[in-house]
């Protein structure tokens, strides 16, 4: 009975454990990418926010008086200043020691990693604003004593705080919601899922150019937006405009997420997951593997060609599903298995 039971006990440690290999296998698909994608992003901004925080004072020094007025009291009058350097440096220096507390915070314990995105989010957009604040109260000002007060912008700037502190948390969630739920049947091209048995595929793509092309052009729109609300500027939304729209295209399709249940398939586009893109399995005729190349489908992103509709974010294999005869394709890691798992639950339904 001893023997029998040790036998049992060891089955079901083996089953646990290959159930176990198995969901790391297929969320190792998500994690390295978006990792890098993150970093890449964290440094990005975080590089955007000191660069601005330091060249709004310098770019208006010409019309900046030597010491800048960077505090006004409960009357509206000015009571507190800054030599023109400090006003610029300062702030920098104060924005790379919070970055580097969260980074070191979130390297030693994955429970802060959840609201590091929304701290540095609302405190960026707090600190630029507050500098593009101060530099349009002071500008044209002969000494610091004659800078106006600007309730109005502060009160804005909070709010712009505030809602980028909401992003972030909203981004963490979207990524907390990437990890597989349940079970995570393997195998190859032909996959047997047990009767009752529930599955989840993620697969996660990241292109670093676009991602780039997306953060030089939302700065370059930050800084025409804060050149006009620091009084820089008579009209901005001639700088605004076409690049804040460059950089929202091309964060959309920076990156793209899919995903395969029982219920058919999901592809996500950009950081937030949305425009959503669904086929229900019973919609979906078949699923295959096929490598395609850019010059294949006309380009990079989002392309409509001969070959049907293709998101383009790397060459190689992509996940190509053909339902109401008409072929969607998207270049994903671990196509085959994707494949397979809806070609299954086709059958299976």
């Amino acid at each position: 009975m001893k023997d029998h039971k040790d036998h049992e006990d060891r089955e079901d440690h083996k089953d646990h454990k290959d159930r176990e290999d198995r969901a790391d296998h297929a969320a190792g698909a998500t994690r390295p990418g978006r990792g890098k994608a993150t970093s890449r992003g964290v440094a990005a901004w975080a590089s955007g926010v000191a660069i601005l925080l330091v060249a709004m004072p310098q770019v208006a020094r010409g019309r900046l008086p030597d010491r800048l007025a960077t505090h006004w009291g409960a009357d509206a009058t000015p009571d507190g200043s800054l030599p023109l350097w400090a006003a610029a440096s300062l702030p920098a220096v104060a924005w790379a020691l919070l970055v580097s507390a969260v980074a070191l915070a979130a390297r030693r314990g994955a429970g802060v990693r959840g609201w590091a995105g929304a701290t540095l989010l609302s405190a960026g957009v707090g600190l630029i604003g507050a500098q593009a604040v101060i530099v349009r109260a002071n500008l044209d000002r002969s000494d610091w004593h004659q800078a106006r007060s600007e309730t109005v912008w502060f009160v804005v700037v909070i709010a712009g705080a505030v809602t980028a502190a909401l992003v972030g948390v909203l981004l963490d969630r979207r990524t907390a919601a990437s990890a597989p739920p349940g079970a995570v049947t393997s195998g190859g091209p032909a996959l047997e899922i047990p009767e009752g048995e529930r599955f989840v595929w993620l697969s996660r793509v990241t292109n670093p150019w676009f991602q780039l092309s997306a953060a030089a052009g939302g700065l370059v729109a930050v800084a025409g937006a804060l050149a006009g609300a620091a009084g820089l500027v008579g009209n901005p939304w001639p700088l605004i405009a076409p690049f804040a729209f460059v950089s929202v295209a091309m964060t959309a399709f920076s990156s793209v997420r899919a995903q395969v249940t029982e219920r058919g398939l999901e592809v996500g586009f950009g950081p937030l997951g949305w425009p959503t893109r669904r086929w229900a399995v019973g919609d979906i005729e078949s699923a295959r593997v096929e490598r395609r190349t850019p010059a294949q489908v006309g380009g990079w992103g989002y392309r409509l060609s001969g070959l049907g509709t293709t998101v383009m974010l790397r060459a190689g294999d992509c996940l190509v599903v053909r339902a109401r005869g008409k072929d969607f394709a998207v270049s994903v890691d671990d196509a085959g298995r994707a494949a397979a798992l809806l070609n299954s639950s086709r059958v299976r339904s």
